[in-house]
């Protein structure tokens, strides 16, 4: 047989080859994949089950009910839980309206030139940058106010029908700092999230508002903005988990690490009701987060302060449960409710 009879065999050959190297290709990556992935999950166990093991018989009703202590057996969360969820309600009151705002924009409004360009690329750039950085940004801002009352600190007093509040200009080292810096944070992280969730939407049913005569804000409105309520309920469970957690910013913009005392003096959802005007002294004052303590607790010599933070964590990591639950029913819910 000639040489050239033999080349489409060969050819033939190398196609039937191919597929079996591809196939065993896909095989290995395959294999790498899930082996990451069982890895990954391993580690996670193992650190669930060493701190379950450390801190589950210092979880006690007197550690949520107790402040910090010079005494390991006496210590508490109880001023890094109000702490925690005052920074994290008024971060997310802040940063929500503004990243969902920042993207119906974007998506709705703007159309694509120079400055849709250079808010992206900004938008991109501070999702990927340190969290340190946003508390170094913060306490400039916040705290010191670039100095501008270094030398002349000024109380703007605001008179109410049942109490006077004192706002000190700067904030200084106070819950509304840390909330400000905690929603710089998670800002990026909601925009996105929210984009994409608009971006989700067809085409086809906007088109179909805008038959029947809806103007464009009435489509964003009652159209849009329900349909795509999931997917930004999903960026503002990831923006609320990332917040939860951080202990760099909070450090740079002053938390006490030491306080034994809660925002406004509520201890309890009671105290609301019997004291109103903590509700509105709560923003200004100091504060402590339950990262904050958990990494004081870790850094002590005394090994009792190992379990302490153990049981610190649990309760952290039950408290971001609660808000990813929260999230995922109120998300469940609206998606009963889209009919297309």
């Amino acid at each position: 047989m000639s040489a050239a009879a033999t080349e489409p065999m060969k050819d033939l050959l190398h196609v039937k080859r191919r597929p079996a190297r591809l196939r065993w290709t896909e095989k290995i990556f395959e294999l790498i994949g899930a082996g990451a992935t069982w890895f990954g999950l391993a580690v996670l166990i193992v650190l669930l089950l060493g701190v379950l093991w450390q801190g589950a018989g210092w979880l006690t009703r007197s550690f949520l009910t107790n402040y910090d202590s010079r005494h390991p057996e006496e210590a508490g969360v109880l001023a890094g839980l109000w702490g925690s969820f005052w920074l994290v309600s008024l971060a997310t009151l802040v940063a929500v309206p503004v990243g969902v705002g920042a993207a119906i924009f974007l998506e709705e409004y703007q159309t694509k030139g120079w400055l849709r360009t250079m808010i992206e690329v900004n938008i991109a750039n501070l999702a990927g940058v340190p969290s340190i950085v946003y508390g170094i940004l913060g306490m400039a801002v916040f705290v010191k106010m670039f100095g501008a009352f270094a030398h002349d600190p000024k109380i703007l007093e605001l008179s109410l029908y049942f109490t006077t509040i004192e706002i000190p200009l700067p904030f200084g080292r106070t819950v509304l700092s840390g909330a400000l810096t905690l929603a710089l944070l998670i800002l990026p992280i909601v925009i996105v999230a929210s984009r994409e969730a608009l971006r989700a939407i067809p085409s086809s049913i906007r088109h179909a508002s805008y038959a029947l005569g809806a103007s464009h804000w009435q489509t964003i409105r009652h159209v849009v903005l329900s349909a795509a309520v999931p997917g930004i309920l999903t960026g503002v469970i990831l923006a609320v988990a990332r917040a939860i957690g951080e202990t760099a910013p909070l450090l740079m913009i002053g938390a006490a690490v030491f306080l034994a005392r809660t925002p406004g003096g509520i201890e309890s959802p009671l105290d609301i009701v019997r004291h109103p005007h903590g509700l509105l002294e709560a923003p200004f004052d100091h504060f402590t987060a339950l990262p904050i303590q958990i990494f004081n607790w870790v850094s002590r010599p005394e090994p009792e302060y190992r379990h302490v933070a153990a049981a610190a964590i649990i309760v952290l990591l039950v408290l971001l449960q609660v808000f990813n639950l929260a999230a995922s029913i109120a998300r469940s819910r609206t998606r009963r409710r889209a009919r297309w």
